[in-house]
């Protein structure tokens, strides 16, 4: 990986990284149960219900996807050979590093 490509990598990550701790802690407001007082309807309760749901599986997807590009980014600060297949050698390539930064395998070695 050259280092423009390691530089870009970074400054993806970073933007990613910042946009998460942004948005994690929007999704764990709306995960918050609504006090059974508040008279919001039998119907709207479920909805809720249904809506919180689904805010715990985007908060937690969230939650790993910053782990995993926290630890790409300390991977490409420490590793000559961060970008590159573990297996094959070839370099990855950029679209897979920012869709699955945790990866370190190209598509065919993945396989």
């Amino acid at each position: 990986m050259t280092e423009k490509e390691r530089a870009e990598f970074k400054r993806f990550a970073a933007e990613e990284i910042a946009a998460l701790e942004t948005e994690i802690p929007r999704l764990a407001e709306l995960v918050k149960p609504v006090a059974p007082d508040n008279a919001i309807g039998r119907i709207s309760r479920m909805d809720n219900i249904v809506n919180q749901s689904v805010v715990e599986a985007q908060l937690s997807k969230a939650k790993v996807r910053l782990t995993r590009l926290r630890e790409a980014m300390k991977r490409a600060d420490e590793d000559e050979e961060f970008g590159l297949c573990l297996d094959c050698g070839d370099p990855i390539p950029m679209a897979r590093l920012k869709a699955m930064p945790e990866t370190g395998y190209c598509v065919n070695c993945a396989e």
